[in-house]
């Protein structure tokens, strides 16, 4: 495993580590995320919004991973496709297993309308991993254009939680980094397979 690898793995575990910690353990912390999540959203009855949601639901994620699965194996990249469904799928779980040892509740605006607990948000988590993947596997060929639209494609995931009142604003982050930490250990897994 290269240097960068490991540093990135260490800070994103780090970061997790520590969000985790001051959610369950800071009086403090959890004061200010609060806060900052009042001062963030502005206004959650857009409808773009629950489109965004809605397309980027972790549920629609898998499919259309299994979508990706099947281009791949197309063009004849089977083990990109299991490498892409089991990236998600591993992801994903630990995503939920998070969840449920966390059982950090959702703003109050948001517990009238959905069940489940808030950390980490598994629509910024699954967007995140989707992302990462899709640039690892075509970034080489579409360049710029393609970060760019994933970077406001993710942008818009973000805002939509924020905006819908579904999540704190370390919700966000944690999966983010939850993301960063499972797609470089995916990332180096493949590194092996080729």
């Amino acid at each position: 495993m290269k240097l960068h690898c490991l540093i990135q793995l260490l800070i994103s575990a780090l970061i997790l580590l520590g969000l985790i910690f001051n959610i369950r353990n800071s009086r403090l912390f959890n004061f200010y995320d609060h806060l900052l999540h009042h001062k963030l959203v502005k206004n959650r009855d857009g409808k773009i919004w629950k489109v965004i949601t809605v397309l980027n639901e972790p549920k629609v994620i898998v499919v259309w991973d299994f979508l990706l699965a099947g281009l791949l194996v197309l063009f004849h990249h089977p083990w990109l496709a299991l490498w892409s469904l089991g990236t998600l799928a591993v992801t994903d779980a630990v995503g939920i297993f998070l969840k449920h040892s966390v059982k950090r509740k959702r703003p109050l605006s948001m517990r009238t309308y959905r069940d489940g607990y808030s950390f980490p948000s598994g629509h910024v988590l699954s967007a995140t991993i989707m992302s990462l993947m899709l640039w690892q596997i075509f970034g080489h060929i579409m360049g710029i254009w393609l970060l760019i639209t994933l970077i406001i494609a993710w942008g818009l995931v973000v805002v939509s939680r924020l905006n819908m009142r579904a999540h704190y604003p370390s919700d966000v982050l944690g999966a983010t980094t939850l993301a960063l930490f499972c797609f470089t250990i995916a990332q180096q897994l493949l590194g092996l397979a080729f």
